[in-house]
């Protein structure tokens, strides 16, 4: 398992490095922000690079699906994707082809194209990295950032927190699961939440009405929303108890003594909708039938307010949250 460089090395080492300036780049690497926007005149090209090194057996499939989530919140469909594959030596020539079926699953479902790439034995790793790069394509000037977050708005998730944490978990962590007394049936539930890591769909629906919408992955919601915050300079309420936390992903976090709301959460949508909106995107997940919550509100002092039942218990200052996925792999 990796983990994000710091806002502050970013800012140190990465933002201010980048080469020569170039005027039709509309946004570049900013923290929390999920993909570059590029002016081509009369269309917008969207880019993203996302690695998975914290999954084994569904690398493939979360690998077109966690880049084409950041292209997606920005509004805009994800139609071209180029791979790195990077392999352990000997790796074993089924495990190849299962990986590349998975890739080509993914990419058709979501209605990308595979154009390119790169394929190699790599010695020194254990196990293998992919990382993808996805490419949109919008005739939109108006296309939804991180860093749009207003005051007075309502901030909605969809599905569960930890989503794809809770996938991994109790994919290539099962045994130790079991050993923990977790159940046949909640392992075999919480597996088949790598089925729901796209939020394409949902993303595409909720663009015109979102004044910010975000993909949590490393450092789960929590961490997620940290990132909205500081991107837009203000502070958001979190009312802790309206967090979808499915059963599954509570029972497995509590046996490993992890926090759910620091778990990898691709397949959440994190969005930030104006007052106006709100009843037109309640009606339109209603009527898709995609789970969801409003879990908080914008406004005041850059910072994440914690309430449960209407109390605040906590203000949290900090810009980043490490994965609770981390820990598991250090300790295997």
């Amino acid at each position: 398992m990796s983990r994000k460089l710091s806002p502050d090395l970013l800012e140190k080492y990465i933002f201010n490095r980048i080469g020569r300036l170039d005027s039709k780049v509309i946004l570049g690497p900013r923290y929390g922000e999920d993909a570059a926007i590029i002016n081509l005149d009369n269309k917008y090209l969207v880019m993203h690079t996302d690695p998975i090194t914290g999954a084994v057996k569904n690398i493939g499939w979360l690998a077109v699906n966690i880049v084409s989530n950041d292209i997606a919140v920005r509004g805009v469909k994800p139609r071209w994707i180029l791979l790195v594959i990077l392999l352990p030596m000997n790796f074993p020539e089924k495990d190849i082809d299962a990986i590349t079926r998975q890739i080509d699953k993914a990419a058709r479902e979501i209605g990308a194209m595979i154009i390119g790439g790169h394929t190699e034995f790599t010695v020194d790793i254990e196990r293998p990295i992919i990382s993808a790069t996805a490419i949109g394509v919008t005739s939109n000037k108006n296309i939804v950032k991180t860093c749009g977050v207003k005051d007075g708005d309502y901030i909605l998730m969809t599905k569960g927190a930890g989503l794809e944490g809770t996938s991994i978990l109790a994919t290539d962590f099962e045994e130790k699961l079991r050993e923990k007394g977790v159940s046949e049936k909640i392992i075999l539930n919480a597996k088949n939440f790598i089925n729901e890591i796209s939020v394409v769909r949902e993303a595409l629906i909720l663009s015109e009405y979102a004044n910010s919408m975000h993909d949590p992955t490393e450092g789960g919601i929590l961490n997620g929303l940290a990132e909205m915050a500081y991107a837009s300079n203000i502070g958001i309420d979190i009312w802790i108890d309206k967090i979808l936390i499915r059963e599954e992903t509570k029972i497995i976090c509590r046996k490993l003594d992890i926090d759910p709301l620091r778990l990898i959460s691709s397949g959440v949508l994190l969005a930030s909708i104006p007052p106006n909106n709100l009843e037109k995107s309640r009606n339109v997940l209603d009527r898709e039938r995609i789970p969801y919550s409003i879990i908080g509100r914008a406004g005041g002092k850059r910072c994440l307010r914690i309430y449960r039942d209407g109390e605040l218990i906590k203000t949290l200052y900090d810009r980043y949250y490490t994965d609770e996925l981390e820990k598991i792999w250090r300790a295997k």
